[in-house]
């Protein structure tokens, strides 16, 4: 199968695991507007282009070719789940708040992530220590991060059981009121 079908598939089984995920936690909209733009032209092919196994990014292999990933900065400036799309770096306020709805489909989306990329090796501490070792490289509000860090290690520990809107919305005020 040629490297268009294989990253078709694989942003296929992302979009539909990320939706499972959403409706769990009671956002179905998101998770069915979740990632369109990879659909798009400018990020379409740039990642069947670095296409390798479905294990990893093809975006971080462009990264790591040229420098920077045209389909990256195309996705995460249409996407209010990734915390990128809200970094300001020349607004006074550099790392806002996100708004709740786009925190919990951006949960969603780290744990369908994982569980594209690491196959049958998934378990639900992966997101957890993904997250982890990337947290201080995150240009991300401080109260977000300590919110993030909660919920997948409450995931890690608890597995999907904690998946739940109220339960995580408890926490997203917790950490930010």
């Amino acid at each position: 199968m040629s490297k268009f079908f294989k990253h078709l598939h694989t942003i296929n089984k992302h979009r539909f695991e990320v939706f499972k995920l959403c409706c769990k936690v009671g956002i179905p909209f998101r998770g069915i507007v979740h990632d369109l733009s990879k659909y798009s032209f400018e990020e379409f092919f740039e990642s069947v282009k670095y296409y390798t196994n479905g294990t990893i990014s093809p975006l971080l292999t462009s990264k790591k070719e040229n420098g920077y990933s045209r389909a990256w900065l195309h996705h995460f400036g249409r996407n209010k789940h990734h915390f990128e799309y809200w970094y300001d770096y020349a607004a006074p306020v550099k790392t806002p708040i996100i708004p709740f709805k786009y925190m919990l489909e951006m949960i969603c989306d780290r744990i369908a992530a994982s569980k594209i990329y690491y196959k049958d090796n998934y378990n639900d501490s992966i997101p957890y220590e993904y997250y982890m070792a990337r947290k201080d490289s995150y240009k991300l509000n401080s109260k977000l991060k300590d919110f993030l860090e909660e919920v997948f290690y409450d995931l890690s520990k608890n597995g999907e059981k904690i998946l739940n809107k109220k339960y995580i919305y408890n926490l997203y005020l917790k950490h930010t009121k």
